[in-house]
């Protein structure tokens, strides 16, 4: 019964931290990886195991072993999912000196550094080098959409984060088998023929993978309710078979075959790539949970200030001259490599890669007799938490400080661009907030542009489009079409974009919502300013001289005192904070504006006497 209740508490604790860490505003892995450690010392799934099977020491390892290495593949192949081969355009050049220049340099220095602050042995210094050349896509990816960077910046650090997780994993991969090999005296393999073997194995296994998996999709060969499903265990199954012929060249099968799915034209995957978006992150919560209960925190005391010196040269000189050296020639510019050269949090693949490694050594039952072996996992792990804390919170003061991000992602997606939307858009945009229209009427279009305003005519709808967009700064959707189906579909399409609080609809007719010829409620995003106030009733109201205002409320001239000014009149659209927020008014959650908030409303055409005129925001 305990073990049970080990087993339920892990994925619960695991979705706890990452809720607490979403409130907090803190990179999630931090929390999971305290509360594995703190879960560690009451309770440890090694001795449960022992007991269940009659005291065999080695029962923990050999079930965590191949049920880690199951995990991290998944990961990857929702991480192989999200690459896209036209981010590339930009930052191709920069991603593949990174991931091969870059990586061989963090290798040597890594290890270096090992040796010089921890005195481990060569061969262990190695292994760790190998194993610390991988970053952290699954902390990188949160910490991108908390900061919103350039976006050259984001698809370097991103393909950057996937691509090189499984060339770490092959790397220290390569390390451990001369050392194993070193040990029992047999003779060394050449390493040249291992990687060019591993590379081949996975790759074709990968696009193998993808392609029938692509051709079964085309031909409708499977339900609709078991793509999800067919997808993870086709996955699952290459990965294993892969690493049987050749030592972790599962990474990199289930890799290739995400980006070969990803990248295929007229083929739709969301459903699948939602899935496993949702199956990492309970991963992610449960693997960390998990392994860093195997964690003791006196074994992370102990490694003392050595680890402290090792992790400080990880991030001050590592990274940078990594960084700097592999990027050269690139169309990075000096703020962008700054910015990628201090952000390499470590996360979940170099915990598993490490603790796959001394679950090996357990398994086999013949601890490595080198200096530093049995310290591997902690040290991974405190690399993981020191990076993870101050990656974490120095990304974003530094990704403003080189002028890479908005202060805050203020800004609004508009989809539509009819007359009243473009002087709303204008309203905004005196305000300081960002505003991109998209239409596909290229007369529409063009009357915003001669405004001043950014619009692209294009359809919303559109993958392609939505993908090329430039976000920077933007955190919002606002679907103003005439068309409810359209708006709709639009706030539906956009949720991999943005939160679903932060989209927004304006239902065309009251009675559409109400009638059996109307959506739903659950298909709509949600529901702009006032039941009154429709895109038809908002439209009329503006041919007949209403218009948009930006008002600065104050203690003088209150709240209540706009409303006493302007009566029924006055309908509030949104409000600007004290912080210079933007805050949307919705029929759910009507909003309160107080003294220094500027109010943006539309206001019908009444005669206002000149003392209690609002004045207009500068």
């Amino acid at each position: 019964m305990e073990f049970l209740l080990y087993l339920s508490l892990v994925p619960a604790i695991g979705v706890l931290a990452q809720w607490l860490a979403w409130r907090l505003n803190l990179p999630g892995i931090l929390l999971l990886l305290l509360f594995g450690m703190i879960l560690g010392q009451f309770l440890q799934p090694d001795d449960y195991l022992a007991k269940l099977t009659g005291g065999d020491e080695t029962a923990g390892p050999n079930l965590l072993f191949p049920l880690v290495a199951l995990s991290v593949a998944v990961i990857m192949f929702e991480g192989g999912l999200s690459l896209k081969l036209h981010e590339l355009k930009e930052a191709g050049a920069a991603v593949l000196q990174l991931c091969t220049i870059g990586a061989a340099i963090t290798f040597a220095l890594a290890a270096t550094a090992a040796r010089w602050t921890l005195g481990f042995d060569w061969s262990i210094c190695f292994l760790l080098g190998g194993i610390l050349t991988v970053t952290g896509p699954t902390v990188i990816g949160p910490l991108l959409r908390q900061v919103q960077p350039s976006r050259r910046v984001s698809s370097t650090l991103k393909w950057e984060g996937i691509v090189i997780d499984p060339i770490g994993a092959v790397l220290a991969v390569l390390v451990f088998e001369q050392l194993i090999d070193q040990l029992h005296q047999g003779g060394a393999a050449s390493a040249a023929l291992m990687l060019l073997k591993t590379v081949a194995v996975g790759s074709v296994l990968g696009i193998l993978g993808g392609l029938l998996l692509a051709i079964a999709l085309r031909r409708f060969w499977i339900p609709d309710n078991l793509h999800g499903v067919a997808a993870l265990s086709l996955g699952m199954l290459l990965f294993a078979l892969s690493d049987m012929l050749a030592h972790e060249s599962g990474l990199i099968t289930v890799t290739v075959m995400g980006v070969w799915l990803a990248n295929q034209k007229n083929l739709d995957i969301e459903h699948i790539v939602e899935l496993k978006e949702n199956l990492r992150t309970l991963l992610i919560g449960c693997l960390f949970v998990v392994l860093g209960s195997r964690v003791q925190l006196s074994d992370i005391m102990a490694i003392g200030w050595g680890g402290i010196a090792f992790v400080a040269l990880l991030i001050v000189i590592v990274r940078p001259i990594s960084v700097f050296a592999s990027t050269l020639g690139t169309k990075l510019t000096l703020p962008e490599k700054t910015f990628v050269a201090f952000l390499a949090p470590r996360g979940i693949v170099a915990a598993a890669v490490s603790s796959v490694f001394a679950l090996a050594i357990e398994r086999d039952g013949q601890p490595l007799n080198l200096v530093g072996s049995d310290q591997l996992s902690t040290v991974t792990f405190f690399v993981i938490v020191a990076t993870v804390l101050i990656y974490g919170l120095s990304a974003s003061p530094l990704a403003k400080l080189l002028g890479l991000a908005e202060d805050q992602s203020n800004g609004i997606l508009i989809a539509g661009a009819d007359p009243w939307v473009r002087d709303f858009a204008l309203t905004l945009q005196k305000e300081d907030v960002a505003v991109l229209l998209v239409d596909t009427n290229f007369n529409k279009v063009s009357a915003a542009r001669q405004l001043g305003i950014n619009a692209v005519c294009a359809n919303i709808l559109n993958e392609h489009v939505r993908e090329d967009l430039d976000l920077t700064g933007i955190g919002q959707l606002m679907a103003l079409t005439q068309n409810d189906e359209v708006n709709s579909l639009a706030t539906r399409e956009c949720r991999h974009l943005f939160n679903r609080s932060a989209l927004y609809q304006l239902p065309f007719k009251n009675q559409n919502a109400k009638s059996r010829r109307g959506l739903t409620s659950n298909l709509m995003g949600r529901a702009l300013f006032s039941p009154e106030r429709t895109f038809s009733n908002i439209r009329d109201m503006h041919a007949a001289g209403a218009v948009f205002k930006a008002t600065k409320l104050s203690e003088t001239f209150t709240f209540a005192d706009f409303e006493t000014t302007y009566g029924d009149s006055a309908t509030i659209l949104c409000s600007i904070d004290t912080n210079r927020k933007l805050l949307v008014n919705t029929i759910d959650a009507p909003l309160k504006p107080e003294a220094g908030q500027t109010v943006i409303a539309l206001v019908g055409s009444i005669n206002v006497p000149d003392e209690h005129a609002a004045t207009p925001a500068e």
